[in-house]
């Protein structure tokens, strides 16, 4: 009985659960026209319906909404019928009325056997609203379930464009009112804080870009006396972090960063010597569409800035907007190419080997709307995505959203969020950046401003920042007399196919690699000449962003040098190689493969806890073990000498257990070159 009495209840929740929800449009079945010319392509579709409300509860011409072929059409009833997800009998049914409201005349619904039943018709005049929620809630739940619904309009009752929003029901009474997905837990309380004089000025700042340390702030002003050209357009200007807190007095870009037509930076690298441009720099010095990057040569001068080169990138819209990955391999661009959803959507792109960009891949629907989508910014994690729409229910011209990447395909977000009124306002709102740390936003705003634009920062809330990271950073140098060298370094994430490759060059400073927190990292160093160094970092339980020092030291491939082996593990009291070892066991293969010449002693070495005689065997079968893997690994056995010490040779004292793991080790000593 007791059974019985929770599946009832059970039952009664779902039910209960079933009744609330509001059901939006999934598909079309058919309509009368939908509007279409030369310039559009999803826009004002039929297909704009589905969903729930993009332009609600604001109102007023949307691209999001279905607008039939003709206004003020007295010959001919317009009409759209559409499916659901689900089939069940409804009591409520709400059509957003986002332009042109009062033109619906009826609405029916189909059932199981998609027989006709009428549910409203409307001979009433139209009210003289612009637009509105219609609900029309029966008296009671239909007594057949819903397979469609058809709402039909008399477009000559209300002159000019009619559009529908969506289309949604319900079983319950409660009227269904469109919402605007808000970020979870925002504060009831943001300050915005102005830069001040050093940045902000009485002409026009926009554009913010931050550095990811957060000392340099790259912008753009236009109009100011100083800048290039008659018409003083948009040069770009910078601003460092001061030891008080506050920003010094912004610096102008020297040419050819700046030229007479307007420039902007669209994004800085880790490092700081890469800047992203917008628009291609010729050298008669005028410009055309896309993105160029320059490099820098000294603190004050750059190279000529060169253009990315990114396949089938033939953008038809005059405009568009960049976002480069700390790491620099991954664009993130706005365009209106031939698969957009409409006007312009963002995209993504990926370094390749020979220097050019992929084909652009569209982030798709899930993030993209039949309006424009604008300024992007990836976060440092490359998972959250920051960009300015229309497209999506919010409080402006503009609002901005936040989303965050699901998967490796680029395709599957989650539904972006409003970041709320206390950063969107009534105006347009977009060019959202932050540093690697995520403490600060920055934004640029018509409000409590010292004249037209400034740029302002907020403390972020917690819920609408990225992932942390890690900022690893340092150098490789030679082991022996300390000198930095040159080398290939690779970093890769254990349980995952992410790995990072690049050069260290010392002659560039310290090398800045940016690692998502909560995982473990695979570090090695490799050079001709040189044992190739690996070792194992663990952020695991690391969940707020920090900084890294990381420097690497390698032996010179010489008879008589040695280095330790850190990432050769074995459990307690055994022998037998753990998988962690596999990464620096599989550089030693390498080593000794492309140095044929090459023969090691593996020396293996205990603490002193337990036997003598026990851990000197145990020292013994280690190396034996090693040597195993790297013959089955086809090195022959004779280059591979084994000698096991037990605790004879301690490096470090056995007071603790942090010292004994010390005393724990494989070493290799080289032979001969």
């Amino acid at each position: 009985m007791k059974q019985v009495c929770v599946c009832v209840v059970c039952c009664l929740m779902c039910l209960t659960t079933w009744a609330q929800k509001t059901f939006w449009a999934s598909k079309i079945v058919a309509f009368s026209s939908e509007y279409a010319d030369t310039k559009t392509t999803k826009e004002y579709r039929a297909v704009q319906v589905l969903g729930k409300p993009n332009k609600l509860p604001q109102i007023g011409y949307s691209a999001c909404a279905w607008q039939p072929l003709t206004q003020d059409n007295s010959l001919q009833e317009e009409y759209v019928i559409v499916s659901f997800d689900t089939l069940m009998p409804i009591r409520q049914i709400a059509i957003a009325e986002n332009f042109g409201q009062g033109c619906i005349t009826r609405i029916d619904a189909f059932d199981e056997r998609f027989q006709i039943k009428p549910i409203w018709s409307n001979n009433a005049s139209p009210s003289g609203e612009t637009g509105k929620m219609l609900n029309i809630i029966l008296n009671q739940v239909t007594s057949f379930k819903v397979k469609s619904i058809r709402v039909s309009l008399n477009t000559a009752k209300v002159k000019g464009w009619n559009q529908i929003d969506a289309i949604g029901i319900s079983q319950s009474s409660i009227p269904i009112t469109a919402t605007i997905n808000l970020a979870k837990n925002l504060p009831t309380k943001i300050v915005k804080e102005n830069l001040g004089k050093g940045v902000n000025s009485e002409y026009k700042e926009i554009a913010p870009v931050i550095s990811q340390d957060g000392k340099t702030l790259y912008f753009t002003r236009w109009l100011h006396p100083r800048n290039l050209g008659e018409l003083k357009n948009q040069d770009i200007w910078y601003a460092e972090l001061q030891a008080n807190g506050t920003w010094g007095q912004a610096k102008q870009f020297p040419q050819p960063i700046n030229n007479d037509l307007h420039n902007a930076v669209c994004g800085i690298s880790l490092d700081g010597k890469k800047i992203l441009l917008s628009n291609i720099y010729l050298q008669d010095g005028s410009m055309t569409k896309g993105v160029s990057l320059a490099q820098r040569i000294t603190n004050e001068a750059w190279t000529f800035p060169m253009p990315l080169n990114i396949k089938n990138f033939d953008n038809l819209s005059e405009y568009s907007e960049y976002s480069l990955s700390p790491n620099s391999k991954i664009l993130i661009l706005t365009a209106l190419l031939k698969n957009t959803e409409g006007n312009k959507d963002i995209y993504v792109s990926f370094l390749q080997d020979n220097n050019s960009w992929s084909e652009p891949i569209n982030l798709g629907s899930k993030v993209n709307t039949a309006e424009d989508e604008s300024t992007p910014f990836l976060a440092a994690d490359t998972k959250t995505l920051y960009f300015s729409s229309k497209g999506w229910s919010g409080y402006g011209n503009n609002d901005i959203f936040v989303t965050r990447r699901l998967d490796d395909t680029w395709q599957r977000w989650s539904e972006p969020e409003n970041l709320g009124p206390l950063i969107n306002t009534p105006a347009w709102d977009g060019y959202f950046s932050l540093s690697a740390n995520g403490d600060y936003g920055y934004i640029c705003s018509e409000e409590n401003s010292l004249g037209q634009e400034d740029i302002f920062r907020f403390t972020l809330p917690q819920s609408i920042k990225p992932e942390a990271v890690i900022q690893l950073t340092g150098g490789v140098f030679s082991a022996t007399d300390k000198q930095p060298l040159q080398a290939q370094i690779k970093i890769q994430a254990e349980s995952e196919n992410d790995t990072v490759c690049f050069t260290y060059d010392p002659s560039e400073g310290n090398y800045k690699v940016m690692l998502s927190t909560k995982k473990k990292y695979t570090v090695s160093a490799s050079k001709k000449g040189y044992l190739t160094s690996v070792e194992t970092l663990d952020f695991t339980t690391d969940e707020a962003y920090k900084e890294v020092k990381k420097d690497i030291f390698i032996f010179p491939m010489k008879a008589g040098e040695r280095t330790i082996l850190k990432s050769i593990l074995f459990d307690q009291s055994k022998f037998d190689l753990l998988p962690e070892s596999y990464n620096e066991l599989n550089a030693l293969v390498a080593v000794m493969r492309e140095n044929q010449g090459l023969e090691i002693m593996l020396e293996g070495h205990t603490d002193n806890q337990g036997d003598w005689n026990a851990n000197l065997q145990l020292s013994q079968q280690r190396v034996q073990a090693v040597r195993k893997y790297l013959v089955a690994h086809g090195i022959a056995e004779r280059r591979i000498q084994i000698q096991g010490y037990g605790p004879s040779r301690p490096i470090a004292s056995n007071n603790s257990e942090d010292k004994r793991k010390l005393n724990r080790r494989v070493e290799v000593l080289v032979v001969k070159e």
